[in-house]
Parts: C-alpha cells; sequence; structure tokens
C-alpha cells in the first residue's frame, strides 16, 4: 500500500472504479429507480431480524463523513421486548400531547394525508428499534471534554447512509421523532454527552403493508443550475 506524510499524519494512496460517461448515466438512473421504490413504512412485520444484519447495517453508517472525523454518534439497539413497551409507552405520551394540545391547526391538516396519529404500535412490533444519539462533545475518561464539529449534519449523513443500507438489505423503516425525545436519554441511561436524534424501527414489511399514495418533487422543483 502507498503512503505518504502530510503535517506529520499518515496518508494512503486511494484508489477506486470510474465509469465512461455513457456508462454512468445508466448506473445513476438505475440507482434512482431502485432507491425510488424506498418509503417511509409503519406496517411492520415481527418477523427476526438476524443480529448480524443488523450489526452490518451500522457498520455501513458509521462510513458516513463527519467534522473533522470525530464521528460523533452512537447507535443504540434495542431488542429486549419490556424496553421496546417503556420507549411505547413513552414516545405515545409525547405524541398525544403534541397532536391533541402542541401541533398548530396547520400541521395537522399537513399531516392529514398521511394518515398519521399518536398510536406507534410499530414500535413493540419491529424486531429492532435503532435510536440513533448525537454526541454534542466527547468526554474524556478524566472528566474533561473534546469538542465535536457539524454534530448535525454529521449525524444526519449517518441516518442517511442507515437508510440506504437498510433499503438494500431488503428492510423497512421508519425516521420516528417523538418530540422532545429527553425519555429516550433516560430509559437507555445515556451520557450527558449525548442527545436522541431518531428513533428508527427496522424491519421487514408487514403481509399487507400500505403506505400513503405520494409523488416526489420533480428535478425542476429540487435544482438549480447554474451554467
Amino acid at each position: 500500500m502507498e503512503t505518504k506524510t502530510i503535517n506529520g499524519y499518515p496518508f494512503v494512496k486511494y484508489t477506486r472504479d470510474t465509469y465512461p460517461p455513457e456508462e454512468m448515466e445508466a448506473r445513476t438512473l438505475e440507482f434512482y429507480h431502485w432507491y425510488n421504490t424506498r418509503r417511509s413504512v409503519r406496517d411492520f412485520s415481527d418477523k427476526p431480524v438476524p443480529k448480524t444484519v443488523i450489526e452490518n447495517l451500522l457498520r455501513a453508517a458509521s462510513t458516513a463523513p463527519s467534522g473533522a472525523h470525530k464521528q460523533p454518534w452512537t447507535f443504540c439497539v434495542v431488542s429486549n421486548s419490556n424496553l421496546k413497551k417503556e420507549i411505547r409507552m413513552a414516545a405515545e405520551a409525547e405524541e398525544k400531547e403534541s397532536y391533541t394540545r402542541r401541533m398548530s391547526d396547520e400541521w395537522l391538516e399537513d399531516l392529514a394525508h398521511l394518515g398519521t396519529n399518536w398510536e406507534k404500535p410499530f414500535l413493540e412490533i419491529a424486531p429492532y428499534l435503532i435510536v440513533v444519539f448525537k454526541k454534542a462533545y466527547n468526554l474524556n475518561p478524566d472528566g474533561s471534554k473534546d469538542n465535536n464539529y457539524y454534530v448535525n449534519e454529521s449525524v444526519g449523513l449517518a441516518c442517511g447512509f442507515l437508510l440506504t443500507a437498510i433499503h438494500q438489505a431488503g428492510l423497512v423503516a421508519l425516521t420516528h421523532t417523538p418530540s422532545p425525545m429527553a425519555f429516550l436519554t433516560k430509559l437507555l441511561q445515556r451520557p450527558a454527552n449525548e442527545r436522541p436524534f431518531l428513533l428508527i424501527p427496522v424491519a421487514y414489511p408487514a403481509e399487507n403493508t400500505f403506505v400513503p399514495k405520494l409523488e416526489r418533487k420533480p428535478l425542476d422543483k429540487i435544482s438549480v443550475f447554474y451554467e
């Protein structure tokens, strides 16, 4: 392996496959059509998923770029049925408060076509819940703190990688964000430097799974080209 030193740190030579323009066009179009089948799902199967699959999903997520390569994330994987039940109860309490008191009429109207409500049975049905925590800073053994950088951006990228890996595995997921999420810190006994970011149930889809009939915005509505 070819190496060099920059500013006193080791670097290794990087290579990867590249493709001619025609093949790139075909590959990117194929990937788009494949990934366009990804949907947020709320109808989960309780069919077991191998733990090794979850481990590989987390390895894939951890390849995401991060500020100063600090990798400011912790993936808490919950399969214990009692703990999943506690998470569901706490999440539903927050969601019920949101749906009945916190959300504006406009917000509720915007959600109506998705068919959501405060009840979250999938939190117990899905064999795994991946609770993603962001590390606001690092805690050293001596109690001192180290800064992390671009934490939200870094953890958001890792979650995007995770969702892609889940889809590639033939599984489904949901990005669940009960607000506030402080109950997750308490239930999972996370340290003071970690904050809950996303709660992601992972499973096979249920035998009869339904999702809202939606259309994604076309390219000309999401992009601007400067030529």
